[in-house]
C-alpha cells in the first residue's frame, strides 16, 4: 500500500523535466533544485518507511489468515484434545489451562502458556514467515512440524496462499531414523542414583530390516534432567522441587546399553508396541519438536516416564496415559499401564545384565568348576592345570567365556581397573580363539521377572495388635514403593525403597489416637558378597515414629538412621540374604533427658524365603549414645509376610525396643 504513491510520483517528475526542456536556459535551476530536494524526501522517506518483505504483508495473505483463523475458531480445533496434546496443555482445577512445557521459544504467543487459541492464531500466522523461531532456529513450520501438518490437514492448507516450506533439517533426521516400529525400554532400579531409584523408561525407535543382532544399533529417543556434574548435595533436593530443566534427545541404543546394562548392571526389558507407520511418524515429529522444548524436572511426577507417555498419546490420542498420574509418576507403574492396554505390547524382550549373566553362569557350573574359572581369572597358568585341560572342549569354551565376561565387568565397572586385569583377559582369549567351537547358546533367567507382573506400588494396610498392655487398631497409607518384606516379583531382589508413609493408631486403654510412624525415606540395599562380587550393602531412614522411654508415654521420635555393611546369600532351605551393618542414629523427642541424643552401633539379620508365597524377616539391634542423654537401645524385630494374590498380602509383625513390646497383624493391598 505505501509503495503506490512513490511509483506514481516517479512520473510526474520526469514529465516536469521534459516539457521544460524547451526554455532550460530561464527554468533549469529552479527545475533542478526542486528534482533534487524531492530526491532526497523520497529517500527519507524510505529509510523511515521500508517496503515490507514480499508476501509478508500482502492483502490477499493477510486475508486467506484471517480466513484460516476464522475457520479454525468455527471448528473448535483449540479446544481439541491433539491441540492440547502438542502444547502438553493440562486443565486448571478452578478451569483455563497451563502448558506443562517451560520454554517461552515454545509459544508462538506471549500468552500461548495459558491460552490455548491465542496460541493457535499466532502459530497460523507464524506459518506465513520465514523467521528462524524456537531453539533450533528454523522457521516455524520446520521448528513445529507436528503442529504445521496437523493443522494443514484439519484446515486444509491452500499451497498457493501458504506455501509450503523445505525442512531438510527435519527429512534428513526423520529418514536416517528408517522407522518401523517403537519400542519401550525399561531398565530396572539402580539404588546408587537418585534419579534412577524407581527405574528408568526411554524409546527405541526400530528400523526396517532389523534383527535382534542389529537392534542395537538402533536410534532412541530419552527424557532427563540436565544435572551439572558438580550437583553435589543439592542433586535430589533440586531434583524433587523442580529445580533442573529436562530435555529430549536421541542416542544409538548401544550407548545406553552400555550405561545401564554393563555400567550400572541393570536389567532392561523391552516392549514393543503396536503402533502403525502414521503414528510412528507422528511420534517422530513431535520428538522433533520437543528439542525446542524444556520442562522443569521433578523426580516424583514430570520425570522420565511422564513426558514419555505424554509423547506416545500424541502417537495415539485414542490413549490415556499421563491422566492416571496426578502426584507421582512411578517408571514401573507407567510400564504396568502400557501392558494393560489390550493389543499394544505386541513382544517383550529380556536384555539381562552383565553381573546377572556373570551369576547364571556361575551357578550353572559346579563348585569345583566355579572355582577353577575364578582362579583362571586370577592366573592364566591355570589354563595348562590338569583341572582345565582335562574338561570337554565345550566345557573349556563355557569357563573361558566366563572368565572373559568377569575380566571384562571389573576393567569397565571399577573407579580404577588394574592393568593386570586386561592383560590376563587378553591371554583368556588367546586361549579361546584356539579352540575352534562356537559358544553355546545359555539362557539367562531373570532374577526380577518383568515389572507389569508385580505389585502395584502404593500401599495401604488395616490391621490391629497388642502393645505392652494396651490393644490398638491400626492403618497405614504408603505412597511408593517396595520394601524388604513385599511381594518381589518385578522388583530387585534384596532393595527397599519407602517413601511418604503414615500409620495412624487409636490405642483403646487409653483412648488416643496419634500419628504412630511417619516415614520420609526408608531405603536399605543388600548386595551379596561372594568370591566374584564384592558390593557393600547399605541403608538410610529419614522419619518419626511413638516410643515408650523414661517416664514418657507414646512420645513422637525424630529418627535419622544411616548405616554400611556387607551380606551374603546361602541356600539351606529356599533362599536367605544374612546380613550386618555398622550404622549411625540421632533422635530428638522430649522423652530424652536432653531432647536429643546421637550414638551408633550394629544390626544384624536375615532375610528368607521360606516358600514362594512366605517370605520372614528377623534382625537385632544394638546402640549405644554417646551425646545428648547417654543411653542404650536393645531392639528386636521379626516379621512374616505371606502372598494371597498379586496385590492382596498379610502380615505378622513383632517389634521389641527398649522395654516396648509390639505385635500387629494387618492386611495390605496394593493400589
Amino acid at each position: 500500500m505505501a509503495q503506490l504513491p512513490r511509483t506514481q510520483s516517479l512520473p510526474k517528475l520526469q514529465l516536469v523535466n521534459h516539457v521544460h526542456g524547451a526554455s532550460m536556459s530561464t527554468s533549469k535551476p529552479r527545475v533542478f533544485l526542486a528534482s533534487r530536494l524531492y530526491i532526497v524526501l523520497l529517500l527519507f522517506t524510505l529509510i523511515l518507511f521500508p517496503p515490507s518483505p514480499v508476501g509478508a504483508g500482502e492483502p490477499s495473505e493477510n486475508a486467506y489468515l484471517a480466513e484460516l483463523i476464522d475457520k479454525s475458531l468455527q471448528a473448535k480445533l483449540a479446544g481439541e484434545r491433539e491441540w492440547h496434546l502438542l502444547l502438553h496443555y493440562r486443565a486448571n482445577l478452578f478451569g483455563g489451562y497451563t502448558s506443562e512445557q517451560d520454554d517461552p521459544g515454545f509459544f508462538m504467543s506471549p500468552n500461548g502458556k495459558t491460552d490455548p487459541q491465542a496460541e493457535l492464531d499466532a502459530t497460523l500466522k507464524q506459518f506465513f514467515s520465514e523467521e528462524l523461531v524456537g531453539r533450533s532456529r528454523q522457521p516455524a513450520q520446520c521448528a513445529f512440524i507436528a503442529r504445521y501438518y496437523w493443522l494443514r490437514e484439519r484446515l486444509q492448507f491452500d499451497d498457493s496462499r501458504l506455501p509450503k516450506m523445505a525442512c531438510e533439517r527435519f527429512d534428513r533426521w526423520f529418514n536416517d531414523f528408517e522407522a518401523q516400529s517403537i519400542t519401550l525400554i525399561f531398565p530396572s532400579a539402580f539404588l546408587n542414583n537418585p534419579a534412577s531409584m524407581f527405574g528408568h523408561t526411554f524409546l527405541r525407535i526400530d528400523q526396517k530390516g532389523q534383527t535382534d543382532q542389529t537392534k542395537i544399533l538402533a536410534q532412541t529417543v530419552n527424557y532427563a534432567a540436565y544435572v551439572p556434574p558438580d550437583a553435589g548435595l543439592a542433586y535430589p533436593i533440586r531434583g524433587l522441587f523442580g529445580g533442573y530443566s529436562g530435555y529430549f534427545s536421541t542416542y544409538p541404543y548401544y550407548l545406553k546399553v552400555q550405561e545401564y546394562r554393563d555400567i550400572e548392571n541393570r536389567d532392561i526389558w523391552e516392549y514393543r508396541l503396536s503402533f502403525t507407520e502414521s503414528q510412528v511418524k507422528r511420534l517422530l515429529m513431535h520428538s522433533w519438536e520437543l528439542g525446542n522444548a524444556a520442562f522443569d524436572y521433578f523426580f516424583l511426577k514430570e520425570n522420565c516416564s511422564y513426558h514419555l507417555l505424554a509423547l506416545l498419546e500424541y502417537a495415539d490420542p485414542t490413549l490415556h496415559l499421563t491422566d492416571k498420574f496426578f502426584v507421582w509418576t512411578v517408571p514401573a507403574d507407567t510400564v504396568r499401564l502400557i501392558a494393560s492396554k489390550p493389543g499394544l505390547v505386541t513382544n517383550i524382550a529380556y536384555r539381562p545384565s552383565r553381573s546377572n549373566v556373570i551369576r547364571r553362569k556361575r551357578e550353572f557350573l559346579p563348585a569345583s568348576e566355579r572355582e577353577l574359572a575364578h582362579r583362571i581369572t586370577q592366573d592364566f597358568g591355570e589354563l595348562t592345570s590338569p583341572a582345565f585341560v582335562q574338561l570337554d572342549p565345550a566345557r573349556q569354551v563355557f569357563l573361558l567365556d566366563l572368565a572373559s565376561d568377569y575380566l571384562r565387568y571389573r576393567s569397565e565397572t571399577t573407579d580404577s581397573p588394574q592393568p593386570e586385569w586386561k592383560e590376563r583377559n587378553r591371554a583368556i582369549l588367546t586361549a579361546r580363539s584356539q579352540l575352534r567351537i562356537p559358544s553355546q547358546e545359555f539362557t539367562v533367567v531373570p532374577f526380577a521377572k518383568q515389572p507389569e507382573l508385580g505389585h502395584r506400588t502404593s500401599r495401604a494396610s488395616v490391621g490391629a495388635g497388642w502393645r505392652n498392655n494396651d490393644t490398638f487398631e491400626e492403618v497405614t497409607v504408603r505412597a511408593g514403593y517396595h520394601d524388604l518384606l513385599d511381594p518381589e516379583i518385578g522388583y530387585t531382589p534384596n532393595a527397599q525403597i519407602e517413601i511418604a508413609s503414615v500409620s495412624l493408631r487409636h490405642y483403646n486403654r487409653v483412648d488416643q489416637t496419634r500419628i504412630e510412624r511417619a516415614t520420609l525415606a526408608n531405603i536399605m540395599s543388600l548386595s551379596p558378597i561372594d568370591s566374584v562380587f564384592h558390593a557393600p550393602s547399605w541403608k538410610f531412614n529419614l522419619g518419626m515414629q511413638t516410643i515408650t522411654h523414661n517416664e514418657c508415654q507414646l512420645c513422637s521420635n525424630g529418627v535419622m538412621n544411616l548405616g554400611i555393611g556387607g551380606a551374603i546369600e546361602s541356600r539351606l532351605l529356599k533362599r536367605e540374604v544374612l546380613f550386618a551393618f555398622a550404622e549411625a542414629e540421632a533422635n530428638y523427642s522430649r522423652a530424652y533427658e536432653e531432647q536429643h541424643r546421637v550414638g551408633g552401633g550394629g544390626t544384624v539379620g536375615m532375610l528368607a524365603d521360606v516358600t514362594d508365597q512366605w517370605k520372614m524377616m528377623a534382625t537385632g539391634t544394638y546402640l549405644k549414645y554417646g551425646l545428648g542423654e547417654q543411653s542404650d537401645d536393645i531392639r528386636w524385630f521379626i516379621g512374616s509376610r505371606y502372598t494371597m494374590s498379586q496385590n492382596w498380602a498379610i502380615r505378622l509383625e513383632y517389634n521389641h525396643r527398649d522395654r516396648d513390646n509390639d505385635v500387629l497383624f494387618s492386611a495390605q493391598t496394593f493400589f
